[in-house]
């Protein structure tokens, strides 16, 4: 026998997310407003990752990794994914965009620290 009250409640979840997100905004916005917020939010999604560019250059090019810890990087890699697969379930291009940059740049890091730490 099926428990049905695991069933509706999942199923009632399910109903209200399609409920929230029926009415979905055009995109680009024709608001000016919420068309500067949608570019800005690539903007920063791309300006991100590319402000690592100092740690990536004193790891990968200067070979020194000192004063670079893994476990905070490791730990950024992981919420980069955790994000990442949000927004790949949410279908949010900005996030999908940002995190896959990010995830990207953070391995990078986490291997010139092992490499050279």
């Amino acid at each position: 026998m099926v428990n049905i009250v695991h069933e509706t409640a999942g199923m009632h979840h399910l109903h209200k997310r399609k409920r929230i997100y029926v009415k979905k905004e055009p995109y680009p916005h024709p608001n000016k407003w919420k068309r500067w917020v949608d570019d800005t939010a690539y903007v920063v999604g791309v300006l991100g990752p590319i402000m690592t560019i100092p740690q990536l250059t004193r790891i990968w090019i200067e070979k020194n990794a000192s004063g670079v810890s893994v476990i905070t990087w490791g730990a950024y890699v992981i919420g980069a994914f955790v994000w990442l697969v949000y927004g790949i379930v949410h279908r949010e291009k900005p996030l999908i965009a940002t995190y896959i940059l990010s995830v990207i740049v953070y391995i990078v890091i986490v291997i010139g620290i092992l490499s050279y730490g």
